[in-house]
């Protein structure tokens, strides 16, 4: 577990040899490969969100594309663009349920932590692929108040105020607002206007209770609105971002988490509650051309509660051990955890779809007319309605434990979890349209539409899950093996009703297929083993050069893949696409060539293919997984210069690089992204109460592509950000 990011420490910061992974949860020195990013780095790589962590990481790889709903995330090959994520996210101990609230700009994070690999044994489902915990500044940490301002190119603006105290010995509260503007990038063809534009904003306070030196109660309450523009769709066939219909993307969502920690002579118990809410709409130009085809609005309101106990005993205790060669007493600690959790999750939504002129015309009118040429049909309005409610309650429980044994040198890591969830859908699917049969130039008859449908699904979910690390330990280094299950829970595709209504549709005028609701709308669990080994090395180059390398084998099944339905279609569907592996390495470095200059990489690759995948028209096999880029790479290099004046201290020049793919944009892997590097750079004038950053990033504007996807046939790709330039300004008082 290396701290890979020490390149953007201050050059008088110590490195550590080790580091406490998510101390709430951590039993013994569990074996895992890590990054750690501390505050030093927060401020000087400029990270904001979870997703800005993402570049440090290898092989975690978290596209910036559509609005902040879309947080599509891909660990190791493993990932889908919908639905539930891979990569678990905690903040402040408290699990975010929903993918759609990952996004969020947190600014006084104190430290984040990226665990990769299977850790659905402490934090279930969501972390199939690994886990980042997220700390935010401690209540009463850093006295005093804090400013940020920042201006970048295309009237980017940043700005927030945090202040924190202790009023007492035993109280102590944090708080902060923040907020940011960006005026665009990308500029709509049709209208004239940019597409990309952002407004947010967001509050946070944190207070600490201390009744006693045993008791600490802490609460953390959260709250954030956004409002974007959208998007910067590219149709591939004209080059242009051309469409008539409004898009944009509105979010509200407040998250409050209250932990209470009650220390023991024997160990720690724990409760944390937390209380998550999300409303948020997304309106968009469903086919992102300028022809009046359809437009979608999805409109969701999410309520969630989440409940989890922990019992830790991590004295150190021991019992003697009598080894069979020596007869001699060998130390035997054991060190073990155990938890429970529960959740329950409401969520309703709305999802109309309203088809256009061109739409009725080209996707209903003309199938119709073709296989009927001498009674053709005319629709009676040139806009129709698709509407789709739903609601999705689920809720699950788990319970889990892990013991850790270490005998000397050697440490062994077994853990367990037990896994339930239900997910329930009532949905109402409803349109009331209709058309005239047409004969020699006349009404020749008049037939409605009404559709109204409705029903109930649910389906069950349970798991055993499964952990064992085995690992040596010695002065200046660590090995490591480890073996372990993750998975992904099941759920339904609600952005397939409009297509299974349309088709219902275009069956009573005697075209089109008729989609079964249930096959296609639900989907299993996706499960994955995982065999990984690793090592640290500490102490080389005298103690400058800190390294850490792994390789991994992940067995995926019932992958859990994102595709687009044959045909002129509307929606997408999660859908379980056979069988995946994933083999790769990963390796991070940190060397520190003097006092004032330290260099820090990290490298990953993923070679990510089907063992088995046919969609019934085409066998996928050994083709690459979609979305997961093979490699990712890192690179950054640091240098202070000590000035010493009174108004400043030090003057601090930084260079950075980031780096991905090639990425396969299909099941084919006949569109693709090829590898394509980001070059940033910074100069940093500090002083003791200030700090002022000029930067610049994607300096060569290199030209890239974060996302593909397919509408009625047609392909599109989101264009990625060019070169900026700007500066932050921090004041410390």
């Amino acid at each position: 577990m290396s701290r890979l990011c020490a390149a953007e420490l201050p050059a008088d910061t110590l490195l550590l040899e080790d580091v406490t992974v998510s101390a709430v949860k951590k039993a013994g020195n569990a074996a895992a490969a890590v990054t750690f990013v501390a505050r030093p780095e927060i401020e000087s790589a400029r990270v904001l969100t979870p997703r800005d962590v993402t570049a440090l990481t290898p092989n975690v790889f978290i596209p910036d594309y559509g609005s902040r709903m879309t947080s599509t995330i891909y660990v190791r090959g493993i990932g889908a663009r919908i639905d539930q994520p891979s990569l678990g996210l905690t903040i402040d101990n408290v699990p975010v349920m929903s993918k759609d609230n990952y996004d969020v700009d947190l600014m006084e994070m104190s430290r984040v932590e990226v665990l990769r690999g299977p850790q659905s044994v402490l934090y279930g489902r969501n972390a199939m692929a690994g886990v980042m915990n997220v700390t935010t500044t401690a209540a009463g940490a850093d006295p005093g108040t804090r400013v940020l301002l920042e201006g970048a190119s295309r009237m980017a603006f940043k700005a927030g105020v945090a202040h924190s105290r202790r009023t007492s010995d035993r109280f102590a509260l944090a708080a902060n607002v923040y907020f940011t503007s960006r005026g665009g990038e990308y500029r709509n063809e049709y209208n004239g206007k940019l597409t990309d534009w952002e407004r947010q904003g967001s509050a946070r306070l944190k207070m600490e209770w201390r009744p006693s030196a045993r008791f600490t109660i802490t609460n953390t309450l959260w709250g954030g609105h956004s409002r974007q523009g959208g998007y910067p769709y590219e149709w591939t066939q004209t080059g242009q971002i051309a469409y008539n219909d409004t898009c944009f993307y509105r979010r509200t969502n407040i998250m409050d988490g209250m932990s209470i920690n009650f220390n023991t002579d024997w160990g720690t118990i724990t409760a944390i509650t937390s209380y998550q809410f999300l409303d948020d709409n997304m309106t968009l130009d469903q086919d992102f051309t300028p022809m009046p085809y359809f437009t979608l609005t999805q409109a969701r309101t999410e309520h969630a509660v989440t409940q989890e106990v922990i019992v830790k005993h991590g004295d150190g205790s021991s019992v003697s051990a009598t080894s069979r060669e020596t007869e001699e007493p060998s130390p035997l600690r054991v060190e073990w955890l155990a938890g429970a959790f529960g959740f329950y999750r409401s969520m309703t939504m709305t999802a109309p779809v309203t088809f256009k002129d061109t739409g009725i015309a080209e996707l209903i009118e003309n199938h119709r007319n073709a296989a009927a040429p001498d009674y053709p049909i005319a629709w009676h309005s040139r806009q129709m309605l698709l509407g789709s409610d739903f609601k999705m309650p689920s809720h699950g429980v788990a319970a889990y434990g892990q013991v850790t044994l270490h005998l000397g040198d050697w440490t062994l890591d077994a853990g367990l979890r037990t896994d339930y969830e239900r997910v329930a859908l009532d949905y109402h699917s409803e349109t009331h349209t209709g058309y005239n049969v047409m004969h020699g130039g006349s009404v020749y008859a008049s037939t409605p539409i009404d559709i109204d449908d409705g029903g109930h699904m649910s389906r069950s979910f349970t798991q055993l899950l499964p952990r064992v690390a085995v690992s040596r330990g010695w002065q200046g280094g660590k090995a490591w093996v480890s073996v372990g299950k993750s998975y992904k829970a099941g759920g339904f595709n609600t952005q397939m009703f409009s297509d299974v209504l349309q088709q219902r549709l275009m069956g009573m005028m005697g075209i089109g297929a008729a989609y079964d609701a249930d096959r296609i709308v639900g989907y299993k669990p996706e499960v994955a083993w995982n065999y990984e080994a690793g090592v640290r090395l500490d102490r080389l180059a005298g103690g400058r050069l800190t390294v850490e390398a792994n390789a991994f084998w992940i067995d995926c099944r019932d992958r859990q893949l994102t595709t687009f339905p044959d045909g002129t279609t509307t929606g997408r569907v999660m859908t379980n696409a056979g069988r995946t592996r994933s083999v790769g390495v990963e390796a991070q470095a940190t060397l520190r060539l003097t006092d004032a200059t330290v260099v820090a990489a990290s490298y990953g690759f993923t070679d990510a293919r089907f063992v088995r995948y046919h969609d019934g028209r085409n066998d996928y096999r050994h083709r690459f997984v979609p979305y997961a880029p093979r490699h990712t790479l890192f690179g950054s290099a640091r240098h202070r210069f000590d000035v010493n004046r009174s108004w400043l201290h030090a003057v601090e020049l930084g260079a950075r690089v980031n780096a991905a793919g090639p990425i396969a944009w299909n099941e084919a892997n006949t569109m693709t992204q090829r590898f394509y590097a980001l070059l940033g750079a910074d100069v940093t004038l500090r002083s003791n109460r200030w700090s002022l950053q000029l930067w610049g990033t994607n300096l060569t504007g290199t030209r890239y592509a974060t996302f593909y996807f397919v509408s009625i046939g047609h392909e599109f790709l989101q264009r990625g950000r060019s070169r900026a330039f700007g500066a932050t300004l921090r004041l410390d008082f």
